[in-house]
């Protein structure tokens, strides 16, 4: 029986799907593409998938076949054949192609359009370090309860943590001081001391004063700064756990709440007098940080300074003995002076915490800011000379802003950082890297050196050999800075910082990933906006590299035209 025609056939002409399962494409039949599975591995159990398959019309013209429709078909030659001059007219000289740049081994690949738009933003929320990354694999925590037996991230071996937390293993063992905690509650506060604690300080032997100096003015507190606190805890376990951000938000609009409620009723004058306050700005100030690291943190920051200020206000109108600082007090004032005097060492501007916060003959290293008070003395200095540097109009002005930028290179040069406990190697090797880190800051900020100058590479070099010998001890906790400070002096021609025992060379941008990576899991620092401002500098530094250096020595130095444009509202404490 001869065929019908295709005019004389009846119902729709069935054609295969473009966009068929993998399945049906293989046994030559028709899919009906239905979602999630066709009907025909519905009926059959086979797995569903669309593959996509990418096809070269290189490769179809070498072997003499059509690219998709753009074969000619005739009776007398077989369909999707060409002859090999047609398979050549596809490359004659009319034909246009897009140059592309040339691929330099510096290139750092991990660039997207936005880079090239917007140089100046640093997009945060594309960064991969929102996310605990360990061993180089990405590593799903076990979700915590809201009951009896919380579920910790993970057991990490932390500084100080062994020692000073070995009273709290059992989380029921605090709750028994705070009686008014429910369990659904406690959890949180018990977090707060096993895991933010132990992540504030570089001290392998000495607990943090977030929980020696706040866990006992807790006993007398409001509701308020426990809400606080357990806002902290819930924002930082949302690192690992996604869940708890939206406890973390709750608790802190109430604990928010509260503050608002006291600064309206008792007024700015009386709240300055009561240490609670700055405890409950300090824990919402870290809260911030944790969370996204913007100018929200700030707004903390401005407010303690003029609660600080009213109180420093009234104790000079009062006998010495009656002004003796709290402990609380004094603390956060420390808290939110560091915070400020690190955070604009990046970004160049005014310091709001000034020299009369820092005692510049204290050479002790302070167990929560990791050196001496003398040394970050040293650092705000430096930040304040530097925005004199181009607003020198004579000689004398010139000659005075050297004299001073060398008396400091000298301070930093012979500052000898003393330790109460000499066993506590990690806490003196912290110390040690600040002082090379400022070290460093100081001739970038006020000589205008680069990467390129020999200084600056022997510098990161110390650095970074420093850096990888406390990566390798497993403590990487309160080194924020000066991870920063060398990453963004790294040379993109050199980034080879020095050969390793086996003859195998150690690079400096892995490394700093590496470190950053580890410092995500470890600290209580935002390591992802510090990431993303890093690699903004990388990125901005290989792109000028084709069109030379943009910097005018006389007017920018090499700081002020990489780092300081993407670096504001930064917290590097």
């Amino acid at each position: 029986m001869p065929r019908k025609k295709a005019a004389d056939r009846v119902g729709p002409v069935k054609t295969r799907s473009r966009s068929g399962c993998k399945e049906c494409r293989t046994s030559r039949v028709r899919c009906d593409t239905q979602k999630p599975k066709c009907s025909r591995c519905r009926e059959k159990g086979l797995a569903c998938s669309t593959q996509l398959v990418l096809k070269w019309e290189s490769e179809f013209v070498s072997r003499g076949l059509a690219f998709g429709r753009a074969g000619v078909w005739s009776k007398s030659k077989p369909a999707g054949t060409r002859s090999k001059s047609e398979a050549s007219s596809l490359f004659d000289d009319d034909r246009e192609w897009c140059p592309f740049p040339m691929v330099e081994p510096w290139g750092f690949v991990n660039s997207g359009v936005s880079t090239f738009e917007q140089p100046d933003q640093v997009n945060v929320a594309c960064d991969e370090l929102n996310a605990v990354v360990l061993g180089g694999e990405r590593y799903d925590f076990a979700h915590g309860v809201m009951g009896e037996n919380p579920v910790w991230p993970v057991e990490i071996n932390l500084p100080g943590s062994a020692s000073a937390m070995r009273g709290l293993s059992d989380p029921m063992a605090s709750l028994s001081m705070f009686p008014h905690l429910s369990q659904s509650q406690g959890h949180l506060f018990d977090y707060y001391l096993q895991q933010v604690c132990p992540r504030t300080t570089a001290s392998s032997r000495l607990s943090s004063p977030f929980a020696s100096i706040i866990l006992p003015f807790c006993l007398s507190a409001s509701p308020i700064l426990f809400k606080a606190i357990q806002a902290l805890g819930a924002c930082h376990w949302s690192r690992f756990d996604s869940t708890y951000s939206v406890i973390g938000l709750r608790m802190k609009s109430e604990a928010l709440r509260g503050l608002s409620n006291r600064l309206a009723t008792e007024g700015s004058l009386s709240c300055s007098a009561d240490p609670e306050v700055l405890a409950i700005m300090m824990m919402l100030c870290l809260y911030e940080i944790v969370d996204n690291c913007d100018q929200r943190w700030t707004i903390h920051l401005k407010g303690a300074k003029d609660l600080i200020r009213l109180r420093r206000q009234q104790q000079t109108t009062v006998s010495t003995a009656s002004s003796t600082r709290d402990p609380v007090s004094g603390f956060a004032e420390l808290f939110f002076a560091f915070q400020d005097v690190m955070g604009r060492t990046a970004c160049g501007e005014e310091v709001l915490f000034g020299s009369d916060y820092w005692h510049e003959d204290d050479r002790t290293i302070d167990l929560w800011m990791g050196c001496s008070p003398e040394l970050v003395s040293i650092i705000s200095s430096i930040t304040e000379l530097s925005r004199t540097r181009r607003q020198l109009t004579s000689e004398s002005a010139r000659s005075a802003f050297s004299s001073r930028a060398a008396s400091l290179g000298k301070k930093l040069e012979n500052l000898v950082q003393e330790i109460d406990d000499e066993e506590d190697t990690i806490l003196r090797s912290a110390a040690e890297l600040k002082r090379l880190a400022a070290v460093l800051y100081l001739h970038c900020a006020l000589y205008g050196t680069s990467p390129t100058t020999p200084f600056v590479a022997s510098y990161v070099r110390r650095i970074l050999r420093l850096v990888s010998d406390l990566l390798d001890a497993g403590s990487l906790v309160s080194m924020t800075w000066p991870v920063f400070v060398a990453a963004v002096e790294l040379n993109p021609l050199h980034d080879e910082v020095w050969s390793g025992s086996t003859d195998t060379a150690v690079y400096g941008r892995p490394l700093v990933l590496r470190a950053l990576a580890t410092m995500a899991e470890s600290s209580v620092s935002n390591i992802a906006r510090t990431r993303a401002v890093i690699v903004k500098v990388w990125q901005a530094r290989d792109g000028d590299m084709l069109k030379g250096s943009p910097v005018d020595a006389s007017d920018w130095n090499d700081w002020e035209w990489y780092v300081a444009p993407v670096s504001s509202a930064m917290s590097l404490a």
